[in-house]
């Protein structure tokens, strides 16, 4: 079953983390910026990872060392997980998640849909879109709500299933697409529409400040959903842990109260126990 993701207020150095976090995020979103500008060349080598399909590029990974380089700096004792380079210990009890480009076949492509996740875990966060410049940002005191470049942002707050524009991602293994089809098939006829961004991070930054009502996804990793999750429960929603199955990954829901529970009941598998993404490894 599911459960709830509980978080709690910011920390009194809130807006210190997130000024790391945003001069981090920034840092990798110019570098990315230029090279989108300047086309397959710029990017670099493309490579593949857990499939033919999940790639990553020379610009995922010299965007993660601009982000690396700056933790270094302002908080040599945090520890650091990225989504591109190994897990570099820390002696603080506190541990930085950052996706240096989600959104990575878009990018790719050329589509827009992109963007750098920066998150002190649990406690603050950002979301950073370059093309758009918007910097999604979780409070720094407790009550306080997320931001959109310093703007207040809110959930939107629907209260019927069926009025719902609903966000959801799928995985780059074909047996977990598969899995994955039936559940989204049964949804769309049940929901306003479904939305597909290709961005985790941007699909959570999206629900927080209005612009989908709802997302879930199996197989997110900790990178993927750090500073969205923060950004969405500040924001009025509420976030589970989504139980995998069989074949399915654990994964993430974030909802208006109004909606969770029984959006929820439609995508989780039966019989299943959820186990904690925040700190187990688990798509774009």
């Amino acid at each position: 079953m599911s459960r709830p993701l509980v978080i709690g207020p910011p920390p009194a150095d809130a807006e210190a983390l997130l000024g790391t976090a945003e001069r981090a995020a920034r840092a990798a979103g110019a570098m990315l910026l230029e090279r989108f500008a300047g086309g397959a060349d710029a990017i670099g080598q493309v490579y593949s990872k857990s499939t033919s399909t999940d790639l990553v590029s020379e610009a995922d990974m010299a965007a993660e060392r601009a982000i690396r380089a700056i933790l270094a700096e302002e908080r040599p004792d945090d520890a650091v997980m990225g989504e591109e380079g190994d897990d570099t210990p820390g002696t603080s009890g506190r541990r930085w998640i950052v996706d240096p480009l989600d959104g990575t076949i878009n990018y790719l492509y050329g589509l827009s849909a992109w963007c750098v996740s920066v998150a002190c875990e649990g406690l603050a966060g950002v979301v950073f879109d370059p093309l758009s410049g918007e910097l999604f940002a979780s409070p720094v005191t407790a009550g306080a709500p997320a931001t959109c470049n310093g703007a207040p942002i809110a959930g939107r707050g629907v209260s019927e299933l069926g009025q719902s524009l609903l966000g959801t991602g799928f995985g780059y293994d074909r047996e977990i697409r598969a899995a994955q089809a039936p559940i989204v098939a049964g949804l769309l006829p049940e929901v306003r529409d479904v939305r597909r961004i290709g961005s985790a991070a941007l699909d959570l930054a999206w629900c927080a400040s209005g612009r989908l009502d709802a997302y879930y996804e199996f197989g997110v990793k900790p990178w993927d959903i750090a500073a969205g999750v923060l950004l969405c429960a500040a924001s009025g929603l509420e976030v589970h842990e989504l139980a995998g199955g069989p074949v399915l990954p654990s994964g993430i829901l974030v909802a208006p109260p109004a909606i969770a529970g029984e959006l929820v009941a439609r995508v989780e598998p039966p019989d299943s126990a959820a186990p904690d993404v925040r700190s187990e490894p688990t798509s774009p």
